[in-house]
């Protein structure tokens, strides 16, 4: 996998201003989800920092490479990806926010493919080191890689943003299924942290 030899950090003015849109508007569906969705029946969706995701893509970009997110909810950040010139996917458990995720990518002209599924793998099975076999993610259902038409290996970059508990397993379906050239970019509380091949190797 490489990226663009030339200037990966600069955005034209004209893309700048229309991210700094998507994410005014994707905070402005946040705060309105949360008001009438969470704050009555508890849902496991929070926004990311959209800057900050950004920020850690941007050395990626390259012709061609394809990005998946786990967990995409309102699209904002799959829709970036696919702005940013990546070959952008997202997985999503609650169908009704990949239609949000869908009309979003409509309104931006964004070509972002959305499914709605879990991001594990068909028949995936977990086993911490102690043993343990219960799963560490919040809700569970079909498979989302079968609506997208593609496998975990086939994409360049995968991104997620674990709840307590889920990054072992997200580091586990990667190292299971993932391409050993591919990058696993997930946000902690650390901030970005890079994995290739099972392995840490850098924070953004």
């Amino acid at each position: 996998m490489t990226t663009d030899p030339q200037s990966t950090h600069e955005i034209a003015p004209p893309l700048r201003t229309t991210l700094d849109t998507l994410y005014d508007l994707g905070q402005h569906i946040w705060e309105e989800f949360d008001r009438e969705v969470r704050q009555q029946n508890w849902h496991p969706f929070v926004n990311a920092n959209y800057t900050t995701v950004e920020r850690a893509l941007l050395p990626f970009r390259g012709a061609g490479l394809r990005f998946l997110e786990w967990g995409s909810a309102t699209g904002v950040i799959t829709i970036m990806a696919d702005l940013l010139g990546f070959d952008a996917y997202g997985i999503e458990l609650d169908a009704s926010l990949v239609d949000t995720a869908r009309n979003l990518a409509v309104r931006f002209g964004s070509h972002a493919r959305f499914a709605a599924g879990s991001f594990l793998p068909a028949g995936y099975t977990y086993r911490s080191p102690t043993g343990d076999s219960r799963l560490g993610t919040i809700g569970e259902g079909p498979s989302g890689y079968i609506a997208l038409g593609r496998q975990l290996e086939d994409f360049d970059i995968v991104f997620g943003y674990p709840w307590s508990g889920e990054e072992p397993i997200m580091l586990d379906v990667m190292k299971q299924y993932g391409s050993r050239d591919a990058h696993l970019l997930l946000l902690t509380g650390k901030g970005i942290q890079v994995y290739r091949d099972g392995k840490l190797t850098r924070e953004r």
